[in-house]
């Protein structure tokens, strides 16, 4: 069945009836579509609960989407396809399925055959046995380039786990599991995927985040949406996360004290100028020292003033719970999906 819907707004609890969503945003992986919906249904053949499947497709280009909805012929298979209206990147497209999903349990992965769905049922139930609200797959044997992908990953992996607290081995492993309830109370924005345990650390405790050797497998079909270039958006990125995680609720305070010092340096500055000019009678007219208190002072306001405009924008990005970081074209589904 085909049916327009509105964006699907982020919602507050998990309904009830669904164990486990699995979401997998794709972006033109037309060959591997098919064969990945093949290998979740044989990996959760032996799953006793209920489950669903939310594709996401971002935008595609080429035949992504036809072959998706091919799927939807299958009736052992609780299959929900959402189209994306253009091409928003991988965090609004696994934001957009985390919505959708209505499982007590939500599991993502890639779309590109490289994580393995096999994985999935044996995560659902060591997240249960340990009692986690996030568990992250640890791609022990990676089957990617060593210098362009390996080496930047292991490097980033150290510098996220030494900045956020929150240590890992495999920070951009894709195949994760989440409680519902709390990865709905996590807004990404950007191109924050890569960070989510630091977004869920702001949530619940370290503690209650957790990791699992996974199975990753080399790329069959496509090619890699990811290069070199990622390195230096990781540590942009990097620097944001670490700014909202300790100031996202009191930016002001951020700003402000860079402000104050800044203030305070240019006043001990200036009152050593005034005193060397009226006291002493030295000539400071041609003194950088003066060009830098003056700087410094000027610096001040403008960092103290950011910060007050920086609490009224925190204020109202609290306030816009309902606005999304994706719009929906299409929603398709069977009309009486198998429970």
């Amino acid at each position: 069945m085909n049916r327009i819907e509105e964006p699907v707004k982020p919602m507050t609890e998990v309904l009830e009836g669904v164990e486990l969503s699995i979401v997998v945003p794709v972006f033109n992986e037309e060959e591997s579509v098919g064969p990945l919906v093949t290998r979740i249904r044989a990996a959760m053949a032996g799953f006793l609960k209920s489950w669903e499947l939310i594709l996401v497709d971002d935008g595609s280009t080429d035949r992504t989407l036809p072959n998706a909805r091919k799927e939807l012929s299958n009736p052992d298979l609780q299959l929900k396809i959402i189209e994306l209206q253009k091409n928003f990147g991988q965090t609004a497209a696994m934001q957009a399925g985390i919505d959708a999903a209505s499982g007590r349990l939500i599991a993502t992965l890639d779309g590109d055959l490289q994580n393995d769905p096999a994985d999935i049922p044996n995560m659902v139930a060591a997240i249960e046995e340990r009692g986690l609200d996030l568990l992250v797959g640890w791609r022990q044997n990676r089957r990617d380039a060593l210098i362009l992908r390996k080496i930047p990953s292991w490097c980033a992996n150290v510098l996220i786990g030494k900045i956020t607290g929150v240590r890992l081995h495999d920070y951009g492993c894709s195949l994760k599991i989440y409680r519902g309830s709390i990865i709905k109370q996590v807004k990404l924005m950007g191109e924050m995927h890569r960070f989510i345990p630091a977004w869920v650390a702001g949530v619940v405790p370290s503690s209650r985040i957790g990791e699992m050797p996974v199975t990753h497998h080399a790329r069959h079909y496509g090619t890699s949406k990811y290069g070199i270039s990622r390195t230096f958006r990781v540590i942009l990125d990097l620097l944001a996360v670490l700014f909202f995680m300790r100031y996202k609720a009191r930016p002001g305070h951020f700003f402000g004290s860079i402000g104050l010092a800044a203030g305070g340096l240019s006043v001990l500055i200036l009152l050593y100028l005034a005193i060397d000019k009226f006291i002493l009678g030295n000539d400071i007219g041609t003194r950088p020292m003066l060009i830098v208190g003056v700087m410094l002072f000027l610096s001040s306001i403008q960092l103290i003033t950011t910060g007050i405009l920086s609490e009224m924008m925190a204020r109202a990005y609290f306030r816009d719970d309902e606005v999304t970081s994706y719009i929906v074209r299409q929603t398709f589904e069977r009309e009486q999906p198998h429970a």
